[in-house]
């Protein structure tokens, strides 16, 4: 049984974040053998199965901004290295060292560990900033198109042929199309993206999203 946990992140002056928690499933991907990177190919077949739209891996650099997507459900699979990510909270200044390592960015949050074989499904309106990657790398998108979809004839075979170095991420949505909001935005329409269908990892059980998120579509405010 995959160990999972769950974070309910509530409304910020800047965030909507949802009434849906946050899931961190630990280490429920698979390595490759005699290796510490997770097959990508494997987990767009499962993301695929139950109806995530793969849409990208990333290598990512030390720091980024802190985002929310306000049209989709996000789900991110760790496929090699260490990270920090920073969930529910915006960052209150440009400067990203401040709002990295300093105090530039909103109270509360939560800070998790990622690493390798990790997935995170995150509701739509839940703030994240990924940084203190681990091994260091430069930013880079790894997967072929522009991160909106593996522009392939045969996306496996393309996946097949990614080599994973630094701190890299698979990301699947529900949904909708992914947008990149820092703050603001319309938080009872970001609210109403409906729950999906299945569980990424675990399709139709109700070990993961499905057990843990309520409603179908619209979350009743009275959460909030």
């Amino acid at each position: 049984m995959a160990e999972i946990k769950q974070y309910h992140l509530f409304p910020t002056g800047l965030i909507p974040n949802s009434p849906r928690p946050l899931l961190h499933y630990k280490k429920v991907l698979a390595k490759r053998l005699n290796t510490s990177h997770c097959d990508p190919v494997e987990v767009w077949n499962t993301f695929t199965k139950n109806e995530w739209d793969v849409q990208w891996i990333f290598r990512y650099g030390p720091t980024q901004v802190s985002h929310y997507h306000s049209k989709a459900h996000e789900c991110m699979a760790v496929l090699s290295g260490t990270a920090k990510i920073r969930f529910g909270v915006a960052d209150t200044s440009p400067d990203m060292h401040a709002n990295t390592y300093g105090s530039a960015w909103e109270d509360g949050g939560v800070v998790l560990q990622a690493e390798a074989g990790d997935v995170f499904v995150i509701p739509a309106g839940v703030a994240h900033k990924t940084h203190e990657t681990k091994p260091d790398a430069e930013f880079a998108l790894l997967s072929p198109g522009t991160g909106h979809g593996i522009e392939a004839e045969d996306p496996g075979k393309a996946l097949s042929k990614v080599e994973l170095d630094g701190f890299t991420m698979m990301g699947a949505y529900s949904g909708g199309e992914w947008d990149f909001v820092a703050a603001g935005g319309d938080f009872e329409k970001v609210w109403s993206v409906p729950k999906p269908k299945l569980d990424p990892i675990f399709g139709v059980s109700e070990n993961g999203l499905r057990g843990r998120w309520q409603g179908s579509g619209t979350v009743a405010k009275a959460r909030l």
